[in-house]
């Protein structure tokens, strides 16, 4: 494998040819994600909610690259129709090589809302509505095709409660957040280790941004300036501590890139909260193959969907 210290993350192997979904790929992390992919030369489908932000970020990112192969497909996580309707979409871009789950509620709701049918949002989006879009585009992913999570450092500051993932007994922001997070993990590694079993080339990876903020990311206008005032003001006086959302994606972008990487791989910052992206270990908790197994049967019976491996 890459040595930590020969990967330059600013000296991308070549990607041409390679067809790579990222969504929430038009803001924060997921936009630089988007933008390093299509500077080593993927076509980068951004998949989101909003046409208008999908164009600015697609602008953006032709400005850097003119030579960029963009494209944007409609899709909300916490709505299972349009998961469905997305995924349809985004297979007519197959081969897939990669698939960045990237989009997430970092902010939960300060009271328990529920998705469009019916679970816990934050939960629901960050990790069910990726469930179900992994599991629809799998016939689409090439073989050694990439699928990336985005795990968090917020799983070693939130104990993982199995029996209230979806906080129908207790609700507390951050504590959902963790949860969500616990989940995106559990389910990357459970992909990996199924992935392994069935002997597919396949692979299941994740990444983790450590703190990465807009306001110590390299300027983007319309991209890197849309945060309230209240966040603006928080992120610069917390940023220095961790790296900007240009920086945040680099593990993701390793996570796709590296012809070192093997299945099950975890990627975060050196230091944790910030420096060049290296191999790393997700919390025990998150790991356990018992809680992979439970969280896949949930996931499957709440979605309707079966994975076809």
């Amino acid at each position: 494998m890459t040595a930590a210290s020969d990967w330059d993350p600013r000296a991308l192997p070549s990607l041409a040819g390679r067809t790579v979904v990222v969504t929430g790929g038009n803001a924060g992390i997921g936009y630089f994600t988007s933008e390093q992919l299509a500077g080593a030369g993927a076509r980068v489908v951004i998949a989101g909610r909003s046409a208008e932000k999908a164009e600015l970020a697609m602008r953006a990112i032709r400005e850097r690259v003119p030579e960029a192969q963009l494209a944007h497909v409609a899709l909300d996580l916490t709505s299972l129709g349009s998961v469905r309707a997305a995924a349809e979409e985004l297979a007519a871009f197959r081969p897939l090589h990669g698939l960045v789950n990237n989009a997430g509620r970092v902010v939960a709701s300060r009271r328990r809302l529920e998705t469009a049918d019916g679970f816990e949002l934050t939960v629901g989006g960050n990790f069910l509505g990726h469930f179900a879009l992994t599991t629809l585009l799998f016939p689409a992913l090439a073989d050694g095709g990439r699928v990336v999570g985005l795990g968090s450092d917020s799983t070693r500051m939130v104990r993982l409660d199995p029996e209230d993932l979806w906080s129908e007994r207790r609700y507390r922001p951050f504590r959902a957040y963790g949860f969500s997070k616990h989940a995106v993990q559990a389910f990357h590694l459970e992909l990996a280790r199924r992935l392994t079993a069935a002997g597919d080339s396949r692979m299941s990876l994740l990444a983790h941004p450590g703190w990465a903020t807009n306001s110590y990311a390299s300027k983007r206008p319309g991209i890197t300036d849309r945060d309230p005032v209240g966040g603006r003001v928080f992120e610069t006086l917390t940023g220095w501590i961790g790296q900007g959302k240009d920086q945040g994606a680099w593990p993701a972008v390793r996570a796709v890139a590296d012809p070192d990487a093997v299945n099950g791989m975890y990627f975060g910052p050196r230091r944790q909260l910030s420096g060049v992206p290296v191999p790393t270990s997700p919390v025990a908790s998150s790991a356990d193959p018992a809680f992979g197994a439970a969280l896949w049967a949930d996931a499957e019976e709440k979605t309707g969907i079966r994975f076809p491996l």
